[in-house]
């Protein structure tokens, strides 16, 4: 099989190299080989590298700066998934995309289903929706997968973020009214190598379709367990000091949304349902404590990054 993967400086596509070349050739994209703020190229390119599977996990995430760069959000998030799933349509090829808890509009305390209705408040979130939609008009086989919080010991993320700080800072103050699930991208790359190796491999690709088709192309996919962004951040700041890290933060303030005005809104209810995976598919993810051991202990003890 060859496997065609997006995104691959980004966190999730590095951690899905390793796990995916298992499966099959993995054609790793970055932007030089597959520009996705292009998306009238996608199709040649496509074309030349003839995959028999998609994975998607590019994406535009610069949450702020979305809502002054709308136009390359959506030929990012939007357009160019559209054409890949036309290209995957037309070939009779698989394709499995990432999607975001920004969907939603983030209101109650319940998780959200698959089938809740969608209202995002950012033009990010609405960038994200708009490229489901296109996956689905486009009709082929497809999985589209949301989750939420993706964070991981290398990158440009939250939990870097934190550990930066809690180095420079005695104080840092963290919003404690929006809730969700931390998800390593490490965690969430295995969760879909084990959709993606069920089935012996010559019939793998039939088998893929069967089962995308009962989640009808949508399944959620996080960490299990819930905290704020504030649990998040203290949880991190305790485990760097368990692994004797010298930080000079003294004290994590919990503060509210309000306190803290961004460009975009997020929405403060980021749980979602993950009923569906779990069903359909068997999928046990760890909780966000354990994920965020495992990527706390490659920080402080580093490997290899193709490890």
């Amino acid at each position: 099989m060859r496997i065609l993967l997006t995104g691959i400086t980004g966190q999730l596509g590095h951690a899905l190299r390793t796990p995916l070349a298992s499966l099959g050739t993995v054609v790793a994209a970055d932007r030089t080989l597959l520009d996705l703020s292009r998306p009238s190229d996608v199709s040649d390119i496509l074309n030349e590298i003839a995959p028999d599977l998609i994975i998607n996990p590019a994406a535009y995430t610069a949450v702020d700066q979305a809502e002054d760069e709308s136009g390359l959000a959506y030929r990012v998030n939007a357009e160019a998934p559209g054409v890949l799933a036309e290209w995957a349509t037309s070939h009779d090829v698989p394709m499995v995309h990432f999607s975001t808890d920004y969907v939603f509009d983030g209101s109650g305390d319940q998780p959200w289903r698959e089938d809740d209705l969608t209202g995002p408040l950012s033009v990010y979130g609405a960038s994200k929706l708009a490229g489901e939609i296109a996956i689905r008009k486009a009709g082929g086989c497809h999985l589209i997968i949301r989750t939420s919080w993706v964070f991981a010991s290398r990158g440009k993320n939250f939990l870097n973020t934190i550990m930066r700080l809690a180095r420079e800072r005695s104080e840092i103050r963290i919003v404690a009214d929006q809730v969700g699930a931390p998800t390593s991208a490490r965690a969430l790359a295995n969760g879909l190598s084990s959709i993606l190796a069920s089935g012996q491999a010559g019939a793998r690709k039939n088998l893929l379709k069967q089962k995308f088709d009962a989640t009808n192309g949508l399944i959620h996919i996080t960490a299990s367990g819930e905290t704020s962004w504030h649990g998040f951040a203290s949880a991190i700041v305790d485990g760097l000091r368990n692994r004797g890290v010298q930080l000079a933060i003294g004290n994590i303030v919990p503060i509210k949304t309000g306190e803290f005005p961004t460009k975009a809104k997020r929405p403060r209810n980021s749980r979602l349902d993950l009923g569906r995976a779990e069903r359909i598919f068997g999928i046990r993810m760890p909780s966000w404590r354990d994920a965020l051991e495992l990527e706390l202990d490659a920080i402080v003890e580093p490997v290899d990054e193709d490890n």
